[in-house]
């Protein structure tokens, strides 16, 4: 009789423990908006990177085509340090006919794990946080890599990205003045120029908004430009860029894609985020097999800018190009600041 006793207390006890455990939350995309702007998440990475890129395990993510045209990407990273207590795990999509019926081309979630019991803390919208990593990224290249007196920049794509990637850019050179937006489609680079103007972040900005039809035209005019399309063949001409321009590249993510051609590469001081950029990147791929630049070349990546290890721009006249990929690092710092946001942790 004592032994039930004490097997129903030990059930009791346990029983207690698992329902006074809190249940997984998730954080919808009005949620995310709400918490994140691209300062506050700039700043976060900027502040946190070096240091828990040195703890954080992030597997080379997993990449499987689904169709000719659709892929679906899986990010995992985990932390080894008490101080840091996660598992994150991104599972993207990325189907770029989307467009034709207005839906974004990349879309996902995002599940957070407590790294010490493994107990799931949260799922979130990662199309949105993706987003905004994505252009906090670019943001951070257009800080250490970028003029400090540029005033023109020139968006390359009308996407889902493209009014983050202004933003961010914004963010880290307030002396920007005006951006000229081009697509393939003239009609959708007009459409989110005039959806710009009329927004009220930029209502009062001073900030101006031209849609364009004619990438070769206005190429030449961009300080700073910014690329996030889906291309195969290279959009920008390395030989258009004005001196001392600032080419900023999103959108590849595998040998097959590229935004620039090998020009951008020879003329420019190439910078990356991570390591993985020397081996998705089409632009960067293709110009090593072609003895264009070499690996041995690259100015730094995003962690060697941050903690001053390596140089970034080292003068006026210098063509900056900053190739981002992603990394499930960035992932995680995102995904961690909302989540302690919302928790108020």
């Amino acid at each position: 009789m004592a032994s039930t006793n004490k097997d129903q207390t030990i059930t009791n006890e346990t029983t207690n423990t698992v329902s006074s455990s809190s249940s997984p939350i998730f954080i919808s995309t009005e949620n995310l908006r709400t918490i994140l702007t691209h300062q506050t998440l700039m700043n976060h990475i900027d502040s946190n990177l070096p240091k828990v890129s040195t703890f954080l395990q992030t597997p080379i993510r997993q990449h499987y085509t689904l169709s000719p045209s659709s892929s679906l990407l899986l990010m995992p990273s985990w932390s080894s340090s008490s101080s840091f207590p996660y598992v994150g795990v991104k599972l993207v999509t990325h189907f770029p006919q989307n467009s034709s019926i207005n839906l974004p081309g990349v879309q996902g979630s995002y599940v957070l794990f407590n790294s010490t019991t493994g107990q799931t803390l949260a799922s979130m919208d990662s199309t949105e946080l993706t987003l905004y990593r994505t252009s906090c990224v670019s943001g951070l290249g257009s800080k250490y890599l970028s003029r400090d007196d540029s005033e023109v920049l020139v968006m390359v794509g009308a996407g889902s990205l493209a009014p983050h990637l202004i933003r961010a850019h914004f963010s880290a050179r307030p002396s920007l003045r005006k951006v000229l937006i081009w697509n393939r489609t003239v009609e959708k680079a007009e459409a989110l120029a005039k959806k710009l103007r009329e927004s009220e972040d930029f209502y009062l900005s001073g900030l101006g908004f031209e849609g364009c039809g004619c990438l070769d035209e206005v190429v030449g005019f961009g300080d700073i430009v910014s690329c996030a399309t889906n291309s195969e063949t290279a959009l920008v001409k390395g030989e258009r860029l004005k001196v001392g321009a600032h080419l900023d590249l999103v959108g590849s993510f595998k040998p097959s894609m590229k935004e620039c051609d090998d020009e951008a590469l020879k003329r420019g001081r190439v910078f990356v985020d991570n390591e993985a950029a020397l081996v998705e990147a089409g632009e960067l791929v293709g110009a090593f097999e072609r003895g264009v630049i070499k690996e041995d070349e690259i100015g730094a990546n995003l962690v060697e800018l941050i903690r001053g290890d390596k140089v970034g721009r080292s003068s006026y006249e210098e063509i900056t190009v900053f190739k981002s990929v992603g990394s499930a690092v960035v992932d995680m710092l995102a995904a961690q600041f909302v989540y302690e946001r919302y928790t108020g942790k």
